[in-house]
């Protein structure tokens, strides 16, 4: 028998995007990851038939999958790309422009030059839209359309299909009778996914678990002073406290999965990983068998630094006559795959994730749980990590020391479980509740939440319609993502359109309950975010020597601040702080402030698209002329480049990239995707 039984639990969701009063749908984000990442997923698996894995599918998610692949959706953001360019009005040509560029430059845009190229005439522009429009011919915004369409068609599909395959071969010169096939192959697309999920499950390849209905995070639900018990003294605010909402959207979910979409559900996985005793005795009472979280939760409900043998094996949690399974999910694996391997040979990515898997267990027999998001990371892999994902499961059928298992399989064959008596409440994320309560805008979506739930109980003159309505208006707006949104932590273009449709969801349940809707609702919660690049204010003349020399030396500096905000994926802190830099006429000056790394890779691009490598580390190396770098590494990491090296001509621009990396691995990157353009850096002179 394999010695390793691997559990991946690939986490399928998005939140609900549907105006339940309008019917439109206000964000792509359901359609464009069901293109993109749902369907090609599971159907991988075909090609491994002794990989089995869980799949965690949220009915919020699946609801709008429905919807789009029975025609009935109403998306404004598909009805501009398929609409004829020639009867576009600049308000709609403004609206592509707004949205068709969110998506990964490098790996998903750059893929099709035309593409690419559309992107740098928006930027020509200021990427102002409304400037933007009148730059762009009708032949231009066809093409644009179909190709932020195209972009999200699942790599396997591409491959495979040969209508799609040949509009992507075209690259540009697009017709309408184009819009009219990406628009049939789009809805014929969106229809295979949940067919794919069922087959799998009926032929035992995969098991199905889920989330509760509108992925709530369930104890803040049931109490939201509980985030008080893993960071006291948290600022928090009026207490929210409904666990009846959370026993619903628990079993709503499981009603959902198993009467309308067809599937056997055991297991959940608590949205975020957030648990507390009193969820875990509730998804007992939902009919749940086993549920999962982060190895940060088991450490501290254990008080004590894990080993292996507690960390790789389930646990039986028991509380009165309640009992329910639950495995942790081993972080570190999780991160590379979340995060770094994204930027490595897919092959050398596979090979060190099994290495990884070979040392976790010290040699021993192990449950090894790898749980993560299933969407979202692969936008940033090479053609949307399936080439990663075929040599990884490769190396999984070829391995006889590992099994790729459901989850319940691994139940099954686990004995002498050992009991858990509490859970310390917490999710995957520090073992906390931070991300979703405590910071100015969280508290402010709490109270808007509060206000709004307690005037439902209040109001019962509306009609049954209505208050089914506004009922499910609230619990949409339970859900975990429009505070994943506010706060410090994450950033995205479209984090504007999440904050106006968690305040429409709630004016809903106003309206719909016959009421004013409150003036506050009208008002955003997000704050301003302080700008992270600012420009040199005038020339510098630092020592290259690795500590600051003096206050001045680097005062003029310009500044970028890695600000730790990811985006649909939580990341690490960035391993570096801050990029100083300036110049003295002659040279380009650069320090990394903060810098926790045993290698940095810098990449410098000149306007003609010459690229010059820099290696600092051990040694410093370069493919730069000898003389043209200086280097040095103390509290500080300080280099010096000839301009005239770069061929960095007056006037023209600069870019950099820095790599981080430690034993071997990429563990950050500045930006974190891209290129940073070096303001005022190749100029005569300075003025101001």
């Amino acid at each position: 028998m394999a010695r390793i039984k691997l559990c991946f639990l690939w986490h399928l969701h998005q939140p609900f995007y549907r105006d339940l009063v309008s019917g439109e749908y206000r964000l792509p984000w359901a359609r464009l990851h069901a293109l993109k990442d749902y369907y090609g997923m599971v159907k991988i698996l075909d090609e491994f038939p002794d990989v089995r894995q869980t799949f965690n599918l949220v009915p919020s998610l699946l609801v709008q999958l429905e919807e789009y692949a029975s025609g009935k959706a109403r998306d404004r953001f598909l009805n501009v790309a398929l609409k004829d360019a020639e009867a576009l009005s600049v308000e709609e040509k403004e609206f592509l422009l707004s949205f068709c560029f969110q998506a990964n430059e490098e790996r998903v845009i750059c893929r099709y030059p035309r593409y690419a190229e559309l992107l740098g005439h928006v930027r020509q522009n200021g990427q102002i839209p409304g400037r933007a429009v009148q730059a762009l011919t009708t032949p231009m915004i066809r093409d644009l359309q179909i190709l932020s369409e195209l972009a999200w068609f699942d790599e396997e599909y591409l491959k495979k299909d040969d209508e799609i395959r040949s509009l992507k071969n075209k690259g540009r010169g697009y017709t309408p009778e184009d819009q009219q096939t990406v628009g049939r192959k789009e809805k014929e697309l969106l229809g295979k996914v949940l067919p794919a999920y069922r087959d799998a499950a009926n032929r035992g390849q995969i098991e199905v678990s889920t989330s509760p209905f509108y992925h709530p995070i369930l104890p803040l639900i049931c109490d939201s002073n509980i985030a008080d018990v893993s960071h006291p003294y948290v600022d928090l605010p009026a207490r929210f406290a409904y666990p009846g909402d959370a026993a619903i959207q628990l079993s709503e979910a499981k009603s959902y999965l198993e009467h309308s979409i067809g599937l056997t559900v055991g297991g959940l996985w608590p949205p975020e990983g957030a648990v507390s005793d009193e969820v875990f005795a509730a998804a007992v009472e939902a009919g749940f068998k086993w549920t999962a979280t982060d190895e940060g939760v088991l450490e501290r409900s254990l008080g004590h630094p894990l080993q292996a043998e507690q960390k790789y094996t389930p646990y039986l949690w028991k509380r009165d006559n309640s009992n329910i399974h639950v495995i942790f999910r081993d972080r570190r694996l999780c991160d590379l795959i979340g995060v770094v391997y994204a930027r490595m040979n897919p092959e050398a990515a596979a090979d060190h994730f099994i290495r990884e898997l070979h040392n976790v267990s010290g040699g021993g027999s192990a449950i090894v749980p790898v749980i993560l998001d299933g969407e979202n990371a692969w936008e940033h892999y090479a053609d949307n990590g399936r080439p990663f994902l075929r040599a990884l499961y490769e190396r999984i059928s070829a391995d006889a020391e590992v099994e790729a298992v459901t989850i319940t399989q691994a139940l099954e064959e686990a004995r002498s479980l050992p009991t858990l008596q509490r859970v310390f409440p917490g999710s995957w994320i520090d073992g906390n509740f931070d991300i979703w309560i405590g910071a100015a805008e969280d508290n402010a979506a709490w109270e808007l939440l509060l206000r709004a739930r307690r005037r439902f109980d209040q109001v019962t003159s509306a009609t049954v319609r209505n208050r089914l309505l506004a009922w499910e208006e609230l619990m949409i707006a339970e859900g975990s993502d429009w505070c994943w949104w506010y706060g410090p932590e994450h950033s995205a273009e479209s984090r504007i359109e999440f904050d106006r449709l968690f305040r429409e969801h709630l004016a809903n349940v106003y309206r719909l309950l016959g009421d004013s809707v409150p003036a506050e609702l009208s008002c955003s919660l997000l704050k301003p975010h302080e700008p992270e690049h600012r420009a040199p204010s005038g020339m510098i003349q630092p020592v290259i020597d690795g500590k600051q020399t003096s206050y001045m030396e680097w005062t003029n500096a310009g500044r970028y601040r890695a600000v730790h905000r990811s985006g649909p994926i939580h990341a690490k802190r960035s391993p570096i702080g801050q990029l100083l830099y300036g110049s003295d006429g002659n040279n380009l000056f650069l320090c990394l402030a903060q810098c926790n790394a045993s290698q940095l890779t810098i990449t410098l691009r000149n306007s003609s698209g010459e690229r010059f490598v820099i290696e600092v580390g051990r040694s410093l190396t370069s493919t730069l002329p000898e003389g043209a770098v200086e280097a040095a590494i103390q509290d500080l990491c300080e280099v010096r480049v000839s301009l005239a090296s770069l061929k960095a001509k007056a006037g023209s621009q600069l870019f950099i990239r820095i790599d981080v990396s430690s034993d071997g691995l990429t563990m950050g990157s500045l930006p974190s995707y891209g290129e940073l353009e070096l303001k005022q850096i190749a100029m005569a002179a300075y003025t101001y």
